[in-house]
């Protein structure tokens, strides 16, 4: 089942390419898309790897299983090779069936894809017809292929290395369980809690102290060895919690069930700290990547309230971003407005757009950021030494502010003489501002002191964007800059079209600006539009939420495979227990309960420390992600608890099922 699962999603996504090629969307959606399946590309070779490993681990514990049976043989006179031979049609028989039964669910499913993916990138259906991907069934065939002879290969070798007496006497050889000393186990379960109390300090409150890319390898290192440690001491004196509640070991099969889950825990540490760390990064992944998606596109019809946004650098500071100095000719260029560069682009203002409005963004550094938090500089620096607190503010005049705001749809505003506002709408920055202002800090222009007319930030922004990233402007009376603190020059306008057909002309005409003579060296002019902001996160979010669901329900697969695995060869060693429970006495109904809660315990073990940590894994997305905006992360989280239970509980109770049928008589 696991082989056709995993034989169906690697088809699934690596079809999406050919499912796509029907969907009637932009040029810049198409190479999105096609960005898109180049990552899932990549992506399937690790999910490869992955089943490889699942496949071989799979394959290695039941060969295991098989010793007595290859003695057997081999006492009747079979050799070998023969052996070999079994094994191999074996794996083909196994192979070719998987391979063909999740092609076609693939091949089903596929064509349910296509119109999730149109949703995803809101693209028109109206070709929508029955695709086969010919690309992915061959990159299915091989990579399982190789796999196949992979094991192939592994069987053989096992075969090979055994003598007849070890596979005889093998079954009789048990596990050695080592008892482990309790103050040993006690002293490593608090290091592992302190270590892991300490990773979820540094990704939730302490979360300022990774200020640099190789930090956050800290916290990672932390959770990983902490949680190898909880469990290798869990395992240690789990027995004995229950123990000491004698109500409650001494109640019906209670003794029996715990002491198969002590010594289930003591035997396979490692493969549950693994199979807790694949839960956890499937968690996080899934809830994440499906919230990116909702919320790069909740907010888009507030935070892109115009069709296209032009700026123009006035004053060119420093060198280009190559380290040269500005030529003369940029330097010229620099003094026209935007109306009058796009003159010269060839664009005409008045046949393509309509209710344009044009201001100014000032800039000086007599006003920093440090100097806008004041007092309160000193500590964001200590906590956050990442911010550049001698970066320069953006300074708009309360006039020019409130036609942006009014076409923005946002509130306007009316300050005294001595009074200015801070506008922003990013909420990491919007904290830090507000204690500033809560101070009553002052600030200093042209030797005039202002107050804050607020104690906290006011809402909006400048710049249309596909998520709240204003980090701040000072919105002043008129007369406290001058024209000599210009730095941008902004025009902000409506396509002058009555439908989509003529909108996506005019956008073409500005895609096309780029590429004009004039526009060669022009390094200070940005345009921006809504249509582009829209296809560009939408498309993000969408190829995030793809790459997300795709690692997330294999690494749920493959967790839950293991698991199965387990308990299933764990019921084929107790069934001669649980015949010796049935001649005591003890009825049916006493014994499902007892296996139900052996596997339900092995199962939910992992899965419990797993989602405490993706509690705090999801609150370290969260900082990265309160740009995007965080309403959207509820029901992302909700669909990734029905991805868990629809799978993980689906494999749970399959194994329950299936070592019930293998424990009667």
């Amino acid at each position: 089942m696991t082989l056709i699962l995993g034989v169906a999603i690697f088809y699934l996504f690596n079809s999406i390419e050919s499912q796509t090629v029907m969907l009637n969307v932009s040029s810049s959606t198409r190479e999105i898309i096609g960005m898109m399946v180049n990552i899932l590309s990549g992506v399937s070779v690790l999910v490869s790897f992955i089943l490889g490993f699942l496949i071989v681990y799979a394959s290695r514990f039941l060969m295991k299983r098989r010793n007595k049976e290859f003695g057997i043989y081999m006492t009747l006179g079979m050799g070998k090779r023969q052996i070999s031979s079994i094994l191999l049609c074996e794996t083909f028989f196994i192979g070719i069936i998987s391979l063909a039964v999740g092609l076609v669910i693939g091949v089903a499913l596929s064509q349910l894809m296509s119109i999730f993916v149109a949703s995803m990138f809101e693209a028109d259906m109206t070709r929508f017809a029955f695709v086969f991907s010919s690309s992915a069934m061959l990159k299915t065939i091989l990579y399982f292929g190789v796999i196949y002879i992979v094991v192939m290969i592994f069987n053989v070798f096992f075969i090979g290395k055994q003598e007849l007496i070890d596979l005889l006497l093998a079954h009789r050889k048990n596990e050695k369980v080592k008892m482990k000393n309790m103050w040993l186990c006690s002293g490593v379960f608090i290091i592992g809690m302190i270590m892991l109390g300490y990773a979820y300090y540094l990704v939730t409150a302490g979360i300022t102290k990774l200020d640099t890319a190789e930090k956050i390898f800290v916290p990672i290192g932390l959770g990983i060895v902490s949680t190898f440690l909880i469990f290798w001491s869990v395992s240690g004196f789990v027995l004995k919690i229950f123990m000491a509640k004698k109500k409650t070991y001494y109640k019906g099969l209670n003794t029996f069930t715990l002491r198969q889950f002590s010594s289930q825990m003591n035997t396979t540490v490692f493969s549950m700290g693994m199979i807790c760390l694949m839960l956890f990064v499937t968690i996080c992944v899934l809830s994440t990547g499906i919230s990116l998606k909702n919320a790069t596109t909740a907010n888009l019809k507030e935070l892109s309230p115009t069709d296209i946004y032009v700026e123009k650098t006035w004053n060119l500071k420093g060198n280009k971003a190559n380290g040269k100095p500005y030529s003369q000719k940029d330097i010229a260029d620099s003094h026209l407005s935007v109306s009058e560069t796009l003159v010269n682009l060839d664009f005409s203002i008045h046949e393509n757009l309509k209710d344009v409005i044009t201001v100014n963004v000032y800039a000086t550094n007599d006003l920093t950021f440090g100097d806008t938090l004041g007092s309160y500089a000193t500590s964001v620096h200590s906590q956050m030494p990442y911010l550049r607190l001698n970066a320069a503010e953006k300074i708009m005049r309360l006039s020019e502010y409130n036609q942006v705001a009014k076409r923005y749809g946002k509130q306007t505003y009316q300050l005294q003489d001595n009074e200015y506002i801070v506008i922003a709408n990013f909420g990491g920055m919007i904290e830090i501002r507000n204690e500033a202002l809560k101070r009553g800090t002052q600030i200093e222009l042209l030797g005039k002191m202002y107050l804050p007319a607020h104690k906290e930030c006011q809402d909006g922004f400048l710049t249309p964007s596909a998520n709240q990233s204003n980090s701040g402007i000072i919105v002043v009376p008129d007369q406290a800059i001058n024209e000599n603190y210009k730095e941008k020059n902004v025009l902000i306008a409506d396509y002058k079209a009555t439908d989509e057909v003529e909108k996506q002309k005019i956008e073409e005409k500005v895609q096309s600006l780029a590429q004009h003579p004039y526009a060669k060296g022009l390094t200070q002019l940005n345009a921006s539009t809504k249509i582009s902001i829209y296809e560009g996160s939408v498309g993000v979010g969408t190829m995030v939420t793809f790459i997300g669901i795709y690692i997330g329900v294999i690494f749920l697969i493959s967790s839950a495979a293991i698991l199965a695995l387990k308990e299933l060869s764990e019921s084929a060693d107790n069934k001669e227990r649980y015949m010796m429970l049935r001649k005591i006495g003890t009825d049916e109904r006493m014994l499902n309960k007892a296996l139900f809660t052996q596997i339900s315990l092995f199962f939910i073990a992992p899965l419990i420390l797993a989602v405490i940590h993706s509690i705090f894994g999801i609150e370290f997305c969260k900082f990265f992600l309160q740009s995007f905006g965080e309403e959207n992360l509820l029901p992302s989280i909700m669909m990734t608890t029905v991805f868990i239970v629809i799978i993980y509980g689906g494999y749970m109770l399959l194994t329950y099922l299936t070592s019930r049928q293998m424990m009667k008589e």
